[in-house]
């Protein structure tokens, strides 16, 4: 099984790595490097979105969730599933017409004082290494599987960090793009056979699988309140995805890719369909491998419940020691592998955007920095980044994947969500504003997480394992009392008309994130 899994890992791998020498040959100007030139279509872009959202979370968390916790896992599906709703509704369009390379430029554009841009980087680095963590984490469970490696020094932390950063350094958006369009394809496929065999066990009767978890757990494993226990736990669950997702810099940035507003919509479409068709089956998966896999063997695999659909392949396959459980346990195991890095790489990227576009190029040089030299920074960045991606996820052994990345959705609700709407949507905002609300969102967000039941368990200080239900009110709260405490900014209230301008014509000066040519 071992050579078999790397064998097909590998043949995965060269085919990226071709796809990223191919795209670093096209790979020059800054645009080139953040936003592919703005060239993708929408079915390009809404398979890659389908790529980036379809993480580690959703392969590994979700089904194992499940699993371990029923029907209270299968809400953290459903809620990715209508994760988009908000962006497609509220945000793409505005965000795609008025920013250029990444979320500060929304932002700056209005608020043109470096603080800005500065509480937009800070808001975009710990979101993204937030969200890198569960993917590092679910890389190195698998690998732990697979070579019997221990987690604290597993060489998948490292491989996984290493190998985005080839996507990424040479290949920038391109490479990304293709690199998460072609996995999405295999891992789609193997969800679908995945889910065919599984019902086949039960002749095809997606109700049979729910009744064979009950009858070897109880009635209670589908009734609420074996993970998410408090009362409030289920409305805070939806608030994170509902506003968070349109907070995540890896997915909105995704939007800059397409050439026009229309584009972005149709892309949201796409992602929906695609993913939303994965989502619905991740509680099938996670109940069937609790009824034929057993909770005790999963938590013996990994006690966050990661390797549920890994050993459910096994299982259908023929059992651990067959030969077929062992192909498919090995197909399933390089199918996440590379789901894992295409991911890894997306948020490597716009984490390495924001620092060089918005902080070196716009706040530390002030916009007078060369497309070669604002290139060069961006993947110098992109290795800081990766160094501390594979620190950070070597730390992260035993959670649920899933669990930790709706805390970074948390904080991208109660963070970044806030800032971009106020930005977007009201006149009298101004930077001490965005200041305000991206350090409360922050600071309430990531508090209240560290203190809730996720890391301190039965001993919480937070009861709710979701801090959005109090973070999402107090980023917003400091971001209208920032802004209503301070002086008025005439320069942001006479630049809203141009934004409203922007956000609905599209209109833009592509040589700048400064008013538009009407």
């Amino acid at each position: 099984m071992k050579m078999l899994s790397l064998a097909i890992f590998v043949v995965i791998l060269a085919v990226t790595l071709g796809i990223t020498y191919w795209a670093a040959r096209r790979t020059r100007t800054a645009s080139d490097f953040y936003t592919a030139h703005g060239n993708l279509g929408p079915i390009q872009n809404g398979f890659a979105l389908a790529g980036d959202w379809m993480s580690a979370a959703a392969f590994l968390g979700f089904s194992g969730l499940a699993a371990l916790y029923g029907m209270d896992g299968s809400l953290y599906a459903a809620g990715a599933l209508v994760a988009f709703l908000a962006i497609l509704m509220l945000v793409a369009e505005p965000v795609r017409n008025t920013g250029r390379f990444t979320l500060g430029d929304v932002i700056a554009f209005r608020m043109q004082r470096p603080q800005a841009r500065l509480a937009a980087v800070l808001g975009t680095v710990v979101v993204s290494l937030a969200y890198l963590v569960p993917q590092m984490a679910g890389g190195a469970a698998l690998i732990k599987l697979l070579l019997g490696v221990p987690y604290a020094i597993s060489i998948v932390v490292v491989g996984v960090g290493v190998g985005m950063l080839v996507y990424v350094v040479f290949g920038g958006m391109l490479a990304t793009t293709w690199v998460q369009i072609i996995k999405a394809v295999p891992l789609l496929g193997t969800a679908t056979v995945l889910v065919a065999l599984l019902l086949a066990q039960f002749g095809f009767d997606p109700l049979a699988v729910f009744a064979a978890a009950e009858a070897r757990y109880g009635p209670q494993l589908l009734a609420p309140g074996n993970y998410l226990k408090h009362p409030l736990d289920q409305l805070s669950l939806g608030l994170s995805f509902a506003f968070g997702t349109a907070g995540l810099p890896h997915v909105m940035t995704r939007f800059y890719t397409v050439p026009d507003a229309q584009a972005a919509r149709r892309s949201a479409v796409w992602l929906m369909f695609l993913a939303g068709a994965f989502f619905l089956v991740t509680t099938l998966i996670g109940l069937g491998s609790a009824a034929l896999v057993g909770q005790d063997v999963i938590r013996a695999a990994d006690k966050g419940g990661n390797l549920a659909l890994p050993l459910l392949a096994q299982y259908l396959g023929g059992g651990p020691g067959s030969i077929g459980g062992e192909i498919f346990l090995a197909i399933v195991v390089a199918v996440a592998f590379a789901t894992i890095l295409a991911v890894v790489a997306a948020l490597t990227l716009s984490t390495s955007g924001a620092i060089a576009h918005d902080l070196y190029v716009n706040v530390m040089r002030g916009g007078r920095v060369g497309e070669r030299e604002q290139v060069k920074v961006a993947r110098i960045a992109t290795l800081a980044v990766g160094a501390f991606a594979i620190l950070f996820g070597l730390l992260a052994q035993g959670i649920n994947v899933a669990v930790l990345v709706i805390l970074a959705i948390s904080i991208a609700a109660s963070a970044n969500f806030p800032v971009i709407v106020l930005s977007l949507f009201w006149r009298r905002f101004n930077t001490a504003g965005v200041v305000a609300g991206m350090t409360a969102g922050l600071a309430s967000s990531v508090a209240l997480a560290m203190v809730g039941p996720a890391f301190m368990g039965a001993d919480a200080l937070f009861p709710v394992v979701n801090p959005a239900i109090a973070s999402v009110p107090i980023g917003f709260l400091g971001a209208v009392l920032g802004s209503l405490l301070s002086r008025r900014d005439p320069v942001s209230e006479a630049q809203f008309d141009e934004v409203i301008f922007r956000a609905n014509t599209g209109l833009r000066d592509d040589a700048s994130t400064g008013p538009a040519h009407r």
